[in-house]
């Protein structure tokens, strides 16, 4: 099997916690209004603006791609990610390159369930939190705990992020 089939059939929300269950990890997806702003967010979710991280996928040189996991209210600290990766190139691809590699639009991007199995790398910060993050298709969030996430992934913990 592919990574492209691991979920087929399968579509945004339910995708996340079919690869969450495949992975032992706890994730609890909920419905939420929209919102305007980060600040408005978290008011609406009941959490502070830190505990929403943002799933970011970034393309490399070579055309494959990674996620960088980074809290609200910071940006990625694109010398700091590079290092990270050893790499002196790396871009947001653009929103259709996003959607291919993740079969999820921008708004609603998340490691779990991705089309592939890409590398992530999580900003230091998200260690012993519990966090919200997308849940695969507008309007709902998925809520996981920060160590648990960083270890069902197997993923890269380093400082890679700025405040915005």
């Amino acid at each position: 099997m592919t990574d492209d089939d691991r979920f087929s059939g399968l579509a945004g929300v339910e995708r996340v916690k079919a690869d969450a269950a495949q992975r032992g990890l706890r994730v609890d997806v909920f419905e939420r209004p929209a919102a305007s702003s980060l600040a408005e967010a978290a008011s609406l979710m009941g959490i502070e603006p830190g505990d929403i991280v943002k799933s970011l996928v970034v393309k490399r040189a070579d055309g494959t791609f990674l996620f960088a996991l980074v809290p609200g209210g910071r940006k990625i600290s694109w010398p700091k990610l590079r290092a990270v990766i050893g790499v002196n190139k790396l871009q947001l691809p653009d929103a259709a390159q996003a959607l291919d590699a993740t079969g999820y639009e921008r708004g609603t991007i998340t490691p779990l369930g991705s089309r592939r199995d890409w590398p992530v790398v999580i900003d230091g910060s998200i260690a012993g939190r519990r966090v919200a993050m997308g849940a695969g298709a507008h309007g709902f969030s998925a809520v996981v705990d920060g160590d648990a996430l960083i270890a069902a992934f197997d993923a890269t913990v380093a400082d890679i992020s700025e405040p915005e």
